[in-house]
């Protein structure tokens, strides 16, 4: 991780992986920064390729990605799919290309100069980070989201408009928090579960666990081996 204010060196030429509806806002997002040039999308659905998506052009598949990022000079990627799981395996595979995945923040947001950010991350309009927060990798801090202090973020995360996370909150990998949802202080939320919208939780969330309503109560509960669900614990840093 490294603090958000680190943005060495000249703009880099950017590829965004997944030219829909969250494409669009990383583009956006992008296009507002003096750090990055948007070379073009690559995206799987053949009817958009060679078109333009808000003015940039959709180059190929992702599967393109090694070609496209030689003939463009491409020097970053940054992988804008909603889908948690999808989102953070693409990471990975553009990890180990030696890529570098870049995060994509909104001149809006408020960070604080000590919260730690991974890569591939993105951070909306109007978003709030506050002291000593850690950020992990392929996170989504969507549009007016709040992070309290010392709160840790578990890669892969999906945090929707309008959530409010309270002080020293762990939310574990995969996790997805719905639309308006309020988290009180020191809650742990498991791996890979599901937070409805509008939901206030008061108590731990397990891991695979959807739980909705006001208090939020569990109504579903996914299975998993405990292999599975140690894979995705959050590494503390």
């Amino acid at each position: 991780m490294t603090n958000f204010r680190h943005q060495p060196g000249p703009p880099k030429r950017i590829l965004i992986l997944g030219a829909g509806g969250h494409g669009r806002v990383v583009l956006d997002i992008l296009l507002q920064s003096a750090h990055h040039q948007v070379v073009g999308f690559l995206d799987n659905n053949p009817n958009i390729h060679g078109r333009r998506v808000d003015g940039i052009p959709v180059l190929g598949a992702i599967d393109d990605l090694a070609h496209v990022a030689h003939q463009g000079d491409v020097t970053g990627v940054i992988v804008a799919i909603g889908d948690n799981g999808v989102r953070r395996g693409l990471a990975r595979e553009v990890d180990a290309t030696g890529i570098d995945l870049i995060n994509a923040i909104h001149p809006s947001a408020t960070l604080a100069h000590n919260a730690m950010l991974g890569r591939n991350v993105v951070v909306a309009a109007g978003v709030v980070v506050c002291a000593h927060c850690q950020i992990g990798d392929s996170v989504i801090l969507n549009t007016g989201c709040i992070i309290d202090h010392q709160t840790m973020i578990g890669e892969g995360t999906h945090i929707c408009p309008g959530v409010r996370i309270a002080g020293r909150v762990t939310v574990e990998p995969g996790t997805f928090i719905g639309i308006g949802a309020t988290i009180i202080p020191k809650i742990t939320l498991g791996c890979e579960c599901i937070v409805g919208a509008g939901a206030v939780v008061i108590d731990d969330v397990p891991p695979m666990a959807t739980v909705i309503g006001v208090p939020a109560h569990q109504i579903k509960l996914a299975s998993a081996s405990e292999d599975e669900v140690a894979m995705l614990l959050p590494a503390h840093v």
